[in-house]
């Protein structure tokens, strides 16, 4: 039987059955959608060491299921075994006949190719009707296996799909993580000729942004929650707040794009000619062809790979817009160390959307060290993971250390001189490199016992203030407060054990200075 929607409204898709009420991916769960009338109900399939096409999520029996082993390492007899009465885990041949005469449709997802062959036999040998979603290539195998198959195409950038992949795979949807869609976005996909998915909208006030820009299908964990929103009084939705944030895909392409660009740098600085050297706002404010040239370079490749994504930079400027993912870009910090051939140099890089930090990368060309941070995932420095939390106990004091700042241009930022002073009574030195995103990046490799910046910039700090918390390492704005990116005043950056004291010291010398 073919299964029939209501074309004319927004789809409603349960995301791996009504999974709210019952366990993901089972067939109470798929039974439920159906029964609450689910237009679509996504599942998604693995394969046995046996080769059997089951539902399941993840690779690994584990977060569901506490089995520690990956499904394409188990026999279909003992995955049938785990769990308990109709709460197991299905052949996606058992899941496919509770569509039988259903006006759900199953929406069959796979994040890897592998699956594609076997769960398309499967479905051939039910006859049931399907739609398909997930990898790229799984979406190429699917279609070069039935050219009536309905696709929906994997799409995480910001702009819609160039036509000759939408000719290439003719799907019927464009299927987006919800964070990287627009307005303009959903009316080209439609002008183009296909319908528009997102996934996965959990909230009200994003279903309601989502049904208001037109989109046709929205996947939800939250099905019954989902089908009120959409019989809805479309004024509802009018007044819907877009949601902020990075889609999952796009925060992987973005660190990708960010490596490569800062490997790109460190070959690239070393080597460039330096060319003409001009100034900027002072005699002592410097650029040179090499500044221009790398951060020209960064903007052509952000606006590539990933398009609806803006760049402040050192040298171009640029706006950061409210919602869009931003990369603050400093090509060479330190350029006064760089024209004077002194190697103490960085090029900084860092993603944020809305001043909440994503992605960073600090390149030093002159020692070949690359720092990577990933909010929430961890910092990096030449692929080695960074981790201050081991380096000391919970306080140290002092003396012996080094503590590291930079001027205000070409002179001292208020405050400045007095914690000298301040750090001299407790035999603690003060260094000033002449490179503040090195100055504060060093920190999170344990260089030093911290770092003070009077004066806190996206461009030049953003980078490494994000690579330090991510090392474990305690970032203070002038307040206090944990801060990676400060609306004003200053910043610090020190390994935990030293923290308390250097904040200590920066306020009594901003009192002192103040005096």
């Amino acid at each position: 039987m073919s299964n029939t929607i209501d074309t004319k409204r927004t789809r409603a898709a349960a995301h791996r059955g009504d999974s709210s009420k019952y366990l993901e991916n089972t067939l109470p769960a798929i039974a439920s959608a159906i029964d609450a009338g689910a237009d679509l109900v996504e599942v998604d399939v693995r394969v046995t060491k046996d080769g059997q096409v089951i539902l399941l999520h993840d690779a690994s029996l584990l977060r569901i299921w506490s089995l520690d082993a990956d499904v394409a390492d188990v026999d279909y007899d003992r995955i049938r075994q785990l769990g308990a009465g109709e709460e197991r885990i299905p052949l996606l041949s058992e899941a496919l006949e509770l569509f039988r005469d259903s006006r759900s449709t199953v929406l069959i997802d796979m994040d890897e190719p592998g699956p594609a062959k076997a769960t398309a036999a499967v479905v051939r040998e039910s006859g049931i009707e399907v739609a398909w979603c997930g990898n790229l290539d799984g979406m190429r195998i699917i279609r070069a296996l039935d050219k009536d198959a309905r696709i929906w195409l994997p799409w995480s950038k910001r702009t819609a799909p160039p036509e000759e992949l939408l000719a290439e795979l003719g799907p019927e949807f464009v299927n987006s993580e919800h964070v990287v869609l627009s307005k303009g976005m959903v009316e080209q996909i439609h002008a183009a000729g296909a319908k528009v998915a997102c996934w996965t909208v959990d909230n009200l006030e994003t279903m309601r942004w989502a049904l208001g820009l037109g989109v046709d299908s929205i996947t939800s964990n939250q099905l019954d929650l989902l089908q009120s929103a959409i019989a809805e009084d479309p004024q509802a939705w009018t007044s819907a707040q877009a949601p902020r944030g990075l889609a999952g895909d796009e925060v992987l392409e973005s660190r990708k794009v960010a490596m490569e660009l800062a490997e790109w740098a460190v070959g690239y600085m070393r080597d460039a000619d330096r060319g003409l050297v001009s100034t900027k706002a002072h005699p002592a404010d410097l650029v040179t062809e090499v500044d221009v040239a790398v951060e020209r370079h960064v903007r052509e490749v952000i606006g590539a790979r990933l398009p609806g994504h803006t760049v402040v930079g050192e040298e171009m400027g640029g706006v950061a817009l409210p919602g869009a993912p931003c990369w603050y870009l400093d090509p060479v910090d330190g350029t006064t160390n760089y024209v004077n051939q002194i190697p103490w140099t960085a090029f900084s890089l860092a993603l944020a959307v809305d001043r909440k930090p994503a992605v960073a990368v600090v390149a030093d060309p002159w020692r070949g060290e690359i720092f990577e941070g990933w909010a929430g995932h961890g910092a990096w420095l030449n692929g080695k993971p960074l981790s201050l939390a081991s380096a000391g106990s919970s306080t140290a004091a002092l003396a012996g250390t080094v503590v590291a700042t930079e001027l205000a241009g070409h002179l001292p930022w208020p405050g400045m001189l007095e914690l000298l002073a301040e750090l001299g009574e407790r035999h603690s030195i003060m260094r000033i490199m002449g490179s503040a995103t090195m100055t504060v990046v060093g920190v999170a490799a344990g260089r030093g016992a911290g770092a003070i910046i009077g004066s806190f910039s996206p461009i030049d700090h953003l980078a490494a203030t994000l690579i330090v918390q991510e090392a474990g390492g305690v970032v203070l704005n002038s307040e206090g407060e944990m801060d990676t990116f400060p609306e004003q005043g200053g910043v610090l950056a020190a390994r935990p054990e030293y923290a308390a004291e250097l904040y200590e010291l920066w306020s009594q010398a901003h009192a002192d200075a103040g005096d």
